[in-house]
């Protein structure tokens, strides 16, 4: 496997398994041979991997606790972290609080409770007072960096950059933006599109996962690392990019719509980190955007 080393674990435990990153980082897992448990609800919606749900165990949360699941199933050789609120579909400050900040918690006590020697956390890289989202997930690296500096558990940060590829929400940009220009819609409102990101394909992230769970096993302690392409783009560029590679005539309207509050205007990965384990991104931005419209069957 390109730029991954043959992971070492083999029992995970997964949360966010049904999301987007959550669902590939399972279905890698299982193809590794990995004993993949996961976390869930009773009424997810599992068609991300509807395919391989027969290949790992399941634990529906609104019938049994966390520290159930780690008794009846653990013991676990790391926890993968993804499950996320991102608050962009009207979600209260409170329910963001419990899915960011409280059910981790409890996940992450269960984990040094049970033994577990390591924990991956998926982070952002946006700043605290952006919005309830950031505030909340910085909340729990601090909590994950206060056990780990006791000496209760190995927490691995992850601070993922702007990821995309197939099948990805439409609440996100990226696939709002591919998704709208592959359809050819007549005008799309921007911002004026100077803000720079780290756009990473979704294999290259997934690939990144895998190096950390083999490589990042060692003893408790707080370690960070930054996931991106190592390379920043502009909001304009990345937008035109697509529409170059669609050839869609719609009218790109930079500047129609204003800044958010607290802008970022430069997100840029130093994955140097990530590197000396082996790991590289493979993907180019345009790889990755031609490989998101051929998977989702909306090439030109």
């Amino acid at each position: 496997m390109t730029g991954t080393r043959e992971p070492a674990l083999k029992r995970v435990l997964v949360t966010g398994a049904t999301g987007f990153l959550g669902s590939r980082l399972v279905r890698k897992f299982l193809e590794l041979n990995y004993d993949v448990t996961i976390l869930k609800r009773s009424f997810s919606d599992t068609r991300r991997i509807s395919t391989c749900l027969q290949d790992l165990r399941a634990w529906d949360l609104d019938r049994g606790t966390v520290d159930q699941a780690f008794a009846a199933l653990g013991p676990f050789d790391a926890v993968v972290h993804t499950a996320t609120s991102y608050g962009r579909n009207g979600e209260s400050a409170a329910t963001v609080f419990d899915v960011n900040l409280a059910f981790p918690l409890a996940l992450l006590q269960a984990a040094i409770t049970s033994g577990t020697p390591q924990f991956l956390n998926t982070g952002t890289v946006l700043p605290p007072l952006m919005n309830p989202y950031a505030l909340s997930k910085k909340q729990f690296e601090d909590w994950g960096r206060l056990f780990a500096g006791d000496g209760k558990i190995a927490f691995v940060n992850i601070l993922l950059e702007h990821m995309f590829g197939p099948g990805d929400d439409d609440s996100k940009f990226t696939t709002f933006i591919i998704r709208s220009l592959a359809k050819n819609v007549p005008e799309i409102p921007l911002t004026p599109g100077e803000q720079q990101r780290d756009f990473v394909y979704i294999e290259d992230a997934v690939n990144a996962y895998v190096s950390l769970l083999g490589a990042c096993s060692g003893k408790p302690g707080y370690e960070e690392f930054s996931l991106g392409s190592g390379e920043a783009v502009s909001i304009r560029s990345f937008v035109e990019r697509v529409k170059n590679l669609t050839g869609a005539d719609t009218r790109l309207l930079f500047g129609e719509k204003s800044y958010r509050d607290h802008e970022v205007m430069l997100s840029r990965a130093d994955i140097s980190r990530l590197k000396s384990l082996g790991w590289h991104p493979v993907y180019s931005l345009e790889q990755g955007i031609l490989e998101t419209l051929e998977k989702e069957g909306i090439l030109p």
